[in-house]
């Protein structure tokens, strides 16, 4: 009997053996590394539709049953986003369904969703109470940011007043005060959440940030100011029992410090993936490397794009750290690159490639450049490797490749480029050409990406009709998120309504009527510096131009409805004054309910305000949503997206409209309100030398530690955004499968932030993006023609 056992539990080994090998060689040559990783620490670099999510699956599923993994030794996959947790899990349970072993043996978890998980089991050692503290996310316009900054004002008055100073200050009291305002509401605020993020993100205290600043010789001592505001910060957050990402990472870090604890979690884990590496902090990378080490060795695997890192110039994410985990892997013979990918038709991958390749080779020859005329400082020479794109280009599948219809014929050349007359030209060629293909294929689908909202409401508007006319859907994903925005603006303005002499609410309303474009572009810091001078000027004051005379009516009627209107029907005339469209209504009323459910017989102004200032920090209204690539791919239908959401989606045919040099690349501006300060902005240059300050341990440790100084950080700064809207600009492209189309209008809009599209009188010439001159220089064939 006990023979006749081992008989059949060999033949099922056996059996599960050539199903893993087949599993194994339906891969291809990059994935195939992956799938038959054997230990220690790996990086896998692949590019744009090289199937990484499939192959990290696969991977996955492989390593479970060979190892036969279990919930007390088993296999955790670390992702960034809830939607892809979910999307991978189910990848992993259909591989070992295949396979017909246990689906167990693994966990897929957000990086925060782990850490969280660590920290709650043992609260006394990551000093967090999920029970009593609220998790926000801090944006520079939040109470806690605010707050902090007031707090630092008043308890380093030498410090605020070096900064009011700024530059030919002579004194004057309207002066003093508009400055006053744009450092409490614009540019202090910005440098601490800046500055918190970075620093807080990479490990570095209050405390780390102040011993930094001693690195620094400059004249505001930007990490000094920063420092502070970082501690009253930590301050403020104690203070309200509220926590942010970052402190559930900390949490974590501080409960596997205890060497048991630690032991427990590394004897639970076999080996942890982390997908999406390009986009991870050293914080983030310090958890998963502490979780994934055991006695003998680090059973860590990461997979990223680091072309594809698009978020490093708003978050503290650096494409440069998993750059150096694939170059550390590489000199251990460590790392697979997944360099085929089935997405798109040659001549789109052609065209891809053809512009990383130009892009690093102008950044190498501008380097050199900056070398010979010794304009660059001796510390900064070390990073003129640090090119936007590794040298890593897309190839096509073989013959015999299982994804059905890879690298697909493409729809006439493949890669269309346009330089139409105006925006609006280009809006007309957009709509022909879409009628023209998904009335032929009604089964595909096509998306415009955009650079900036405001221009994916221009085209939403103009493309309206196609439903009707055509029975093309238009989908316009910015108008969906910025129901979002909706408890924000109301409270914005009930906070003016109920405090109207407050500079800081005065400014904050005028901000979100020049947002909704209800009033003129100016200068809000001049209006809300004497509050009662732009509300109800004397006969002294001198007549007001046109748009203050606007700005000042809307303002004057949302504080004439408080008179006159009692306080539940605010809202609800709120939702009216913006000119929120039907659904905006919806959800106005939606929360108009919500309110009033709440406060029942306490119905005043001051407990709306504490009920929304509630709802919006702790994000209990508009629950986030799972993303679906469902409702952005659906066929027959025209998806309005930004260039940032689109990446990880892909779609027939696809419209990159409105290339021009001031957006893509762009470059980093100084506000003219905060110009007083310098030729740069105080939030940029603090992450310039953050980062600094953290490359210098990672890459030399040993030499002196130089901080770059304001102008330096503030060049720096303009080389990140740079890379970084190039790399957009490449996942943007390597969305399609069958056709991209690509223009920049000869004529545009000075700035989409204050365009209102009425006629061509608001037009001006355009200079287009730098690749897509060169695109046309190497694609002559793709240059088309248009007759109209």
């Amino acid at each position: 009997m006990e023979n006749n056992l081992n008989l059949t539990s060999n033949a099922t080994l056996a059996t599960l053996s050539i199903k893993l090998d087949q599993l194994r060689d339906s891969l291809r040559p990059g994935q195939q590394q992956l799938g038959s990783w054997d230990g220690g620490k790996m990086a896998i670099s692949a590019v744009p539709g090289a199937g990484k999510s499939h192959s990290l699956a696969v991977a996955a599923a492989m390593l479970i049953a060979r190892y036969q993994l279990h919930p007390r030794n088993q296999l955790i996959i670390v992702t960034y986003t809830r939607s892809a947790a979910a999307g991978i899990k189910a990848k992993i349970k259909e591989r070992l369904k295949e396979l017909k072993i246990p689906q167990t043996g693994f966990m897929v978890q957000t990086l925060h969703g782990l850490a969280l998980n660590i920290a709650t089991r043992n609260p006394e050692l990551s000093q967090l109470n999920l029970d009593t503290s609220t998790v926000i996310i801090p944006t520079p316009s939040h109470r806690v940011i605010r707050s902090s900054v007031e707090k630092w004002i008043s308890r380093n008055p030498r410090r605020y007043q070096l900064l009011l100073e700024g530059s030919e200050f002579d004194g004057e009291e309207t002066e003093r005060l508009r400055r006053q305002s744009v450092l409490r509401t614009e540019v202090l605020p910005k440098l601490a959440h800046t500055i918190i993020r970075e620093a807080k993100s990479s490990g570095l205290t209050p405390e780390k940030v102040w011993e930094l600043s001693h690195y620094s010789q400059e004249h505001y001592d930007i990490l000094a100011v920063g420092a502070g505001l970082y501690e009253q910060y930590q301050t403020v957050m104690r203070s309200l029992e509220f926590i942010d990402y970052d402190d559930m990472i900390l949490g974590a870090l501080n409960v596997l410090e205890n060497v048991k604890i630690r032991q427990v979690w590394q004897q639970q884990i076999f080996a942890v993936f982390e997908d999406e590496a390009q986009d991870s902090s050293p914080l983030q990378e310090q958890l998963i490397s502490a979780l994934a080490t055991n006695e003998t060795d680090c059973n860590l695997i990461r997979v990223g794009d680091p072309n594809q890192a698009i978020n490093s110039t708003f978050t503290p994410a650096d494409p440069v750290y998993f750059n150096w985990f694939c170059e550390t892997c590489k000199a251990d013979n460590k790392l697979a690159e997944m360099t085929q990918a089935g997405r798109s038709s040659k001549i789109i991958i052609e065209a891809a490639n053809f512009v990383l390749q130009w892009v690093n080779q102008q950044w190498k020859y501008e380097a050199q450049k900056q070398q010979e005329k010794q304009l660059i400082a001796d510390h900064k020479e070390d990073k003129k490797e640090v090119i936007p794109f590794r040298l890593q280009t897309i190839e096509t599948v073989s013959k015999n490749d299982p994804q059905p219809d890879a690298n697909p014929e493409p729809i006439g050349e493949g890669l269309e480029l346009y330089r139409p007359d105006d925006i609006y030209h280009t809006v007309d060629l957009i709509r022909q050409r879409i009628i023209e293909l998904l009335s032929k294929n009604p089964d595909h689908n096509a998306a415009i990406l955009v650079r900036e909202n405001r221009q994916g409401r221009f085209l939403a508007e103009h493309l309206k009709d196609l439903p009707k006319k055509h029975k093309i859907r238009v989908y316009e994903v910015g108008e969906s998120e910025r129901f979002s925005q909706i408890p924000y603006e109301i409270l914005t303005l009930l906070q003016f309504i109920d405090r109207p002499h407050s500079p800081d609410y005065l400014k904050n309303a005028l901000e979100i009527l020049e947002k909704r474009n209800l009033i003129p572009s100016q200068d809000l810091n001049a209006l809300a510096t004497y509050p009662e001078n732009f509300l109800y000027p004397s006969p002294l004051i001198s007549e007001q131009k046109k748009p203050v005379l606007e700005a000042r009516r809307y303002c004057c009627n949302l504080l004439q409805a408080k008179l006159e209107l009692p306080d539940y029907q605010l809202i609800p005339f709120l939702g009216m004054t913006l000119k929120y469209t039907g659904a905006e209504l919806a959800t106005v009323q939606k929360l108009s309910d919500r309110i009033s459910q709440e406060l029942i017989s306490k119905y005043s102004l001051k407990n709306v305000l504490n009920v929304l200032r509630e709802i919006i920090n702790s994000e209990q209204f508009e629950p986030i949503e799972e993303d679906s690539e469902e409702r952005y791919t659906r066929a027959k239908q025209v998806t309005i997206i930004t260039m940032h959401k689109s990446k990880g989606l892909d779609w027939d045919y696809v419209f990159l409209p409105f290339l021009h040099e001031d957006v893509l690349p762009g470059s980093p501006w100084v506000p003219t309100s905060a110009q007083f300060l310098g030729n740069f902005t105080l939030a940029e240059v603090s992450r310039a030398q953050i980062r600094a300050a953290v490359h210098h341990n990672y890459i030399n440790p040993n030499d002196p530690l130089i901080i770059p100084n304001p102008e330096i950080a503030w060049e720096e700064a303009q080389q990140l955004k740079k890379a970084e809207e190039y790399r957009l600009l490449y996942v943007a492209m390597t969305r399609p499968k069958r056709l991209l189309w690509m223009s920049a209008a000869k004529q545009g809009p000075f700035r989409w932030s204050i365009f209102k599209p009425d006629g061509n009188s608001n037009l001006q010439a355009k200079t287009p993006c730098p690749i897509l001159p060169i695109l046309m220089n190497q694609f002559p064939n793709s240059v088309m023609e248009y007759l109209f």
